[in-house]
């Protein structure tokens, strides 16, 4: 990257809206830990240095602190609310518990409108706090620049050293004009041009990818998801044949899936491909399991056993890809003090068996997930892959409840086919975040051409998200939601009746199981 941000995560919510608001500014940005050495951050040559907030008192015991060296690197630093409090920390200013504490809308009051941070804004701007310790005492060689109802101090500068300080988040969709005050920082005191793109990104991930493999074969695990396809097409633009990918079908796909990912790959790619069904396998193994956790354990075990199976065939490789993305490296980073860094633990980080000896190429890392799907098209794949919604590992092994049967995939299969297919046709299927079937384990009497029936049961399940750690249940038109279950009912042998979930989460899980 020739030019970047590095951000200095201290444990916020919000480090990685950062990060993408700095990459909305066609600004390379990176995230690193709060106590990376100066040294290390000197060697990645940042443009500027940005401190993110965070949930401690900067006094506190166990306060998670920064190298007082990054002070003297020479770069624009921008604190932002904890930020603030680590210049106070180490030049000279002072924090205290504030009398009032400011969460929420507050409005900041520019002082000083020659602030380059304030360029071009108005006078007034609207901004979101979440602090309850407060600036006392500025820093030295500060002056103030910005105050809210509630603080004096509320944005800062050293004009000499570049150093800025802010008490509010401009990077949340709740400070207005916070993007713009974050590009100013970014391009009008860090002199950034414009240069992170899609296109730039392709070539520059070629050249790494060749340089890191070589000669040697590298394995991808497909799926046909978006994170593992679009990691295929990369791989392939820069090594053709060089690259090998495994695609399971494990009996728990959707419809059509097996077919369409041979047909992307397989023969408009011309990628090497080797198809692996493992249905009676997968469905074997299941017989009897209903508990989900157990399910989920069984999918998982049994993948690992075929595609191991599968590598020795596919011939010696040095080297696995996987298609992990930024947030799952970050999220997967125990830091101490930063409860925002251990939301989960990834599949794709650290999850290798310890026999597998390979070594790893994971040319996606740096990427977020809109991003990924940018660069799937500036790589020419089809828009039913890239803007794929999310799809569980374990398949439909978690949307059948109970116990999984060939009966009820295929049941499920036609099911959630309808589903896709009229929110599609009604363009509302790429504006979720998922939506799908869930076949039931339950049976209900129903009349069907003067006959009676007793069959199963499916609920359908749409919900907009932006991340998947919370969502809400989507308001499907009626007229939708009619066309959808008078075809499964009229459509699906097995099924004689639909319901729809209204479920947000919390309290529920987008997945049943």
């Amino acid at each position: 990257m020739n030019e970047q941000i590095v951000i200095l995560d201290f444990g916020s919510q919000y480090t990685q809206v950062i990060a993408r608001r700095i990459r909305e500014c066609s600004v390379y940005s990176t995230i690193v830990r709060f106590d990376t050495p100066a040294a290390e951050l000197a060697k990645l040559a940042p443009k500027g240095i940005i401190l993110s907030g965070g949930p401690s008192s900067v006094y506190a015991k166990d306060a998670p602190l920064p190298d007082k060296a990054i002070f003297k690197l020479g770069v624009p630093i921008l604190g932002i609310c904890y930020g603030v409090q680590v210049f106070a920390q180490f030049l000279g200013g002072r924090v205290e518990k504030g009398t009032k504490r400011e969460y929420g809308k507050g409005t900041l009051t520019v002082a000083d409108p020659a602030c380059a941070l304030f360029e071009g804004l108005p006078d007034k701007l609207q901004v979101w706090n979440s602090h309850g310790d407060k600036l006392t005492r500025l820093p030295k060689g500060f002056s103030v620049v910005g105050t809210t109802e509630n603080s004096d101090y509320a944005a800062i500068e050293d004009p000499h050293r570049r150093f800025f300080g802010i008490q509010f988040h401009p990077e949340v969709a709740h400070s207005p004009r916070g993007k713009e005050v974050l590009a100013n920082f970014v391009h009008g005191v860090c002199g950034c041009g414009k240069g992170w793109t899609m296109r730039n990104y392709v070539e520059q991930a070629v050249e790494e990818i060749r340089a890191q493999v070589g000669t040697e074969r590298v394995i991808l695990g497909l799926s046909g998801g978006v994170d593992s396809s679009v990691a295929a097409a990369l791989i392939h633009k820069a090594i053709g044949d060089q690259l090998t990918c495994i695609f399971v079908n494990n009996g728990l796909l959707r419809a059509r899936e097996a077919e369409v990912v041979q047909e992307v790959f397989g023969r408009n790619f011309k990628v090497k491909l080797q198809y692996e069904d493992a249905t009676p396998l997968f469905l074997r193994k299941l017989k009897g399991v209903t508990d989900p956790e157990k399910k989920r354990k069984v999918i998982g075990k049994t993948f690992i056993d075929v595609f191991q199976t599968a590598t020795k065939r596919a011939g010696k490789a040095k080297f696995l890809a996987q298609g992990t993305l930024y947030p799952d490296v970050i999220e997967s980073v125990p830091i101490a003090g930063n409860p925002a860094a251990m939301i989960k633990s990834h599949h794709n980080v650290g999850g290798l068996p310890k026999n597998m000896k390979f070594k790893l190429v994971e040319p996606l890392r740096c990427l977020f997930k809109d991003e990924v799907r940018q660069l799937g098209l500036e790589l020419g794949l089809p828009k039913e892959i890239v803007f794929r919604q999310p799809f569980p590992g374990p398949g439909l092994g978690v949307r059948v409840l109970g116990e999984v049967t060939k009966a009820k995939c295929d049941l499920l299969r036609a099911a959630d086919a309808i589903v896709v297919e009229e929110m599609k046709a009604a363009d509302l299927y790429y504006k979720t975040w998922q939506t799908f079937a869930v076949l039931l384990p339950v049976r209900s009497v129903g009349v069907q051409g003067d006959e009676r029936t007793y069959d199963y049961t499916v609920a359908i399940r749409a919900v907009e998200s932006q991340d998947g750690m919370t969502a809400d249940w989507v308001r499907v038109p009626y007229d939708l939601l009619e066309k959808i279950s008078t075809r499964i009912t009229n459509e699906v042998r097995g099924i004689n009746r639909v319901v729809l979930d209204l479920t947000s989460k919390p309290p529920g899980t987008i997945e049943w199981e």
